[in-house]
């Protein structure tokens, strides 16, 4: 894989890890500092499921399994197109790097900050990358 697409979806993993820390560190569980009042807080809650908490309450011995399996298959379908395209750096490598990044920082536990809807940088650093690959209408 190139090394930037590597190198800014490292960043995204590593920002998105230290403001995690930083909230664990200061933030009670379930409990929110203001930031802008009636627009903006920081908030530590967890979520042990998939996206919007899916399947955080399941019982199945295959949950974590598959999980994992859905991810590390959508994490190999990135990197081979990083790889593929690996001689060229546009919006499209952009936004896979974002993504990848992303989708390594989103695994596990999770502490989500703002007031509504709630996000965290790996989500952030998800959509962006989303919104990257959507065409633009020419003017």
């Amino acid at each position: 894989m190139p090394k930037r697409p590597l190198l800014i979806a490292l960043a995204v993993l590593l920002l998105d890890r230290i403001t995690k820390w930083a909230i664990g560190q200061t933030i009670p569980l379930e409990d929110a500092i203001n930031i802008i009042p009636g627009f903006f807080r920081l908030t530590h809650l967890e979520n042990t499921g998939a996206a919007f908490s899916l399947f955080a309450d399941s019982t199945s011995p295959f949950r974590t399994a598959l999980l994992i399996a859905f991810s590390v298959a959508a994490l190999a379908v990135i990197c081979f197109l990083l790889w593929k395209d690996r001689n060229v750096f546009n919006a499209g490598t952009l936004a896979l790097s974002l993504i990848l990044g992303g989708a390594v920082a989103i695994s596990g536990t999770v502490w989500l900050m703002a007031r509504s809807p709630t996000f965290w940088i790996s989500t952030s650093a998800l959509t962006t990358g989303r919104l990257l690959t959507l065409p633009i209408a020419p003017s």
